[in-house]
């Protein structure tokens, strides 16, 4: 009929098919040709992204070095301390007291230079003893009235290396008190047990610190990839509805927080040694005034390796952390 409105058609709806489960799945594996070329390819856009911001970045890596310096320093301060201590344990020194009855200590000297916990044996004899102790003492006159010497012979030992820890000095200590030519036997195991006490606590405390500030890098990177990952929401999107995986999208972000921990671990690992070498002609000249000599010992090539895998370690973990907690919040509309 003239004049009816024609019937109008519906209007055509573009959807958008996503790739089913089954054929994503059924991909073909990729070369490791591939593989290791898509990696780098990912590898080189994440660095063109860090230095297309430059002062945000800047500003998360010298975070992440000063948190990552101060155990360090930390710890390279415990390791010349160690240096130090390891001189004073082995000048440890027992001081064994014979009985009056023998006379000749030198057969004694001669057994006891053959044990291995011992390095050297010293022999004081009491005629040595006695004019030492009337040069210091001041009382002369009096020791003259002495009709004989009533000091001992003394033998002086220095434990060996391996056996200069206050355990092993207390075991020695008890072997020589059974010798029967033995009246005395004496070692000072107080300051040992007090220092080891010190540097126990002291690697406790670092382990501490080095612990709390671990989490906070973690934080750290776990928040700057959450800022990333929401700056790039609209570009997850569109990959997961071209069938990008998640696997596929976290990667770069992987690698952003793995860069972040590297270039902190090697920021760190330059102020610990601008730190030892600040403080290097100070304590030489502190070690002179004691008539010692030390040299402070910086952050070696062993200590750098694992300062920089522990930087990656914890971006790589932080980013980890960040990306899974994120990204499956992510859903194409």
């Amino acid at each position: 009929m003239r004049g009816a409105t024609p019937r109008q058609r519906p209007a055509k709806t573009h959807r958008v098919m996503r790739p089913s489960a089954s054929r994503v799945q059924s991909l073909p594996r990729l070369s490791p040709r591939i593989y290791f070329r898509n990696h780098a390819r990912v590898l080189m856009a994440t660095l063109g992204r860090l230095y297309r911001n430059p002062v945000n970045n800047l500003m998360t890596v010298m975070v992440i070095g000063i948190a990552l310096a101060l155990p360090g320093t930390l710890l390279v301060a415990l390791d010349n301390l160690q240096r130090v201590t390891g001189g004073w344990e082995g000048g440890t020194r027992i001081s064994v007291y014979l009985r009056t009855s023998v006379k000749d200590p030198v057969p004694l000297r001669a057994e006891l230079s053959g044990w291995p916990e011992i390095e050297t044996v010293d022999v004081i004899g009491s005629d040595q003893a006695l004019e030492e102790f009337r040069r210091l003492s001041g009382f002369g006159d009096a020791l003259d009235t002495l009709k004989e010497n009533p000091l001992p012979n003394v033998l002086v030992l220095t434990p060996s290396a391996n056996h200069s820890s206050p355990e092993a000095g207390e075991a020695l200590l008890q072997r020589l008190q059974k010798l029967p030519q033995v009246d005395l036997a004496q070692l000072d195991l107080e300051w040992l047990k007090r220092l080891s006490a010190m540097m126990e606590l002291g690697r406790q405390i670092v382990l501490a610190i080095g612990t709390l500030l671990g989490v906070g890098v973690l934080l750290i990177v776990g928040n700057t990839i959450r800022l990333e990952i929401e700056n790039r929401r609209e570009e997850i999107e569109v990959t997961k509805l071209v069938g990008g995986t998640n696997g596929f999208i976290r990667r770069p972000f992987l690698y952003m927080g793995c860069g972040h921990g590297l270039i902190g671990a090697l920021i760190a690992w330059t102020l610990v040694n601008l730190a030892t070498w600040q403080l290097s002609e100070p304590v030489q000249r502190l070690a002179g005034l004691y008539a010692g000599s030390f040299q402070l010992h910086a952050a070696g090539v062993t200590s750098g390796m694992l300062l920089l895998a522990a930087g990656t370690g914890l971006g790589l973990v932080g980013s980890w952390l960040a990306v899974g907690r994120h990204l499956g919040a992510i859903e194409p509309v």
